[in-house]
């Protein structure tokens, strides 16, 4: 079969998140066409490498002017006409609703939707909900409406998202289906017997902006850095300037110049930093269902993360590691001085997490159950 993956970006959205599958849907003997808005040479090379053949097109992928975003999905259906395939797969917020918007437009016979998370307008804040996220949560409600009526089937990854999702829409809820981890190459992420030396080694790996949670995990180090000082705090993501909820350069700057965490920006052996870190935290205010905890488990280690969408997904608390509630950055610093105090739980909670890993986010399991679902196997 042809196959259409519509993404947003390129990169980590082909190149990371869907390599697997791609590379799954090549072997099974599928041609597929991956499209994306913001190719590089890199990443059109990594694509390529995989057995797809990259394909560009245009979306602002924040921006609210529907005109330009018709026009764009008008452009897009010409360029799916061309292709003539017989599946459309599109992920993303945007390109979920455009994607397959286009993809009805070109009279592509199947058209598979999937929200791999709310997005900002669901995500909480500290603040009162603003009148503008109200205002977003129906507009969004009303385009999903639209272009979701026209997509087969419509795909998530933890079960709070169709629930919020149709509160604000009109969407026939008998379309969708919790499929829950898009789930990893496990031998990408080996899993590492914990060595228990000190001091404890906690490590947080997202993009550093308040809705991943960087603000409470600061302000949790620096409790329980005033009983257990050798305690050690990494951090591991790119900073986004141009992004209003970032932690912006001074703030890391004094953090690390105060010896409260050591910042290692984007690597490329996350792995790596995973098996030499004791527990992983990921305060989260909302996740689809976040890869990073998948890997952090894979490689068998202890988490604290908060109880929200996605988030909970991953952690039975007691269990493999700690829920913690919203925002309470006294009880985050309680569950790592737990851990610092109680090191045999680091282990014993570690190998929780692999053994869930194991069961939950192998991909050599997950991709096979995810091609019936967008070739039309299982309804």
């Amino acid at each position: 079969m042809n196959i259409c993956l519509i993404s947003q970006n390129a990169s980590p959205g082909l190149t990371i998140f869907r390599k697997d599958f791609i590379r799954y849907l090549i072997d099974q003997g599928h041609q597929v066409y991956a499209f994306a808005i913001d190719y590089t040479v890199v990443s059109r090379e990594i694509v390529s490498e995989f057995g797809a053949i990259p394909m560009d097109y245009s979306l602002n992928k924040s921006g609210l002017n529907i005109f330009a975003d018709l026009n764009d999905t008008w452009l897009l259906s010409k360029q799916l006409k061309k292709i003539q395939p017989d599946i459309v797969f599109s992920f993303f917020i945007k390109p979920s609703v455009y994607g397959t918007l286009a993809a009805k437009l070109a009279k592509v016979p199947r058209r598979i939707a999937m929200l791999e998370g709310a997005g900002y307008m669901y995500t909480p804040s500290k603040n009162k909900l603003s009148f503008k996220k109200i205002i977003l949560q129906y507009a969004h409600g009303l385009l999903i409406s639209m272009g979701y009526a026209f997509a087969d089937k419509v795909l998530f990854l933890n079960p709070d998202d169709p629930v919020d999702l149709t509160k604000k829409s009109f969407i026939n809820s008998k379309k969708f289906k919790v499929i829950g981890p898009i789930g990893l190459e496990l031998s990408s992420y080996p899993y590492t017997e914990v060595v228990i030396t000190k001091p404890i080694r906690f490590i947080f790996i997202a993009r550093i902006l308040a809705e991943k949670g960087i603000y409470e995990y600061l302000a949790a180090a620096q409790i329980v850095k005033l009983k257990y000082p050798d305690t050690e705090f990494v951090i591991l993501g790119g900073l986004d300037s141009d992004n209003p909820s970032a932690l912006s350069k001074e703030q890391l700057t004094l953090a690390i110049s105060e010896g409260l965490v050591s910042y290692l920006g984007h690597v490329s052996n996350v792995s790596e930093w995973l098996a030499k870190s004791h527990v992983f935290v990921l305060p989260s205010y909302r996740e689809g269902f976040p890869r990073s905890t998948q890997e952090a488990m894979a490689i068998g280690r202890a988490v604290i993360t908060t109880n929200v969408p996605g988030c909970r997904e991953t952690v039975q608390d007691g269990i493999n590691g700690f829920l913690i509630p919203l925002f309470d950055v006294e009880i985050m610093a309680e569950k790592m001085i737990y851990f610092i105090e109680h090191p045999e739980e680091i282990v014993r909670m570690g190998n929780e997490s692999y053994s869930t890993a194991l069961k939950k986010f192998d991909v050599s399991k997950i991709n096979p159950v995810l091609e019936e679902l967008i070739v039309g196997g299982e309804s």
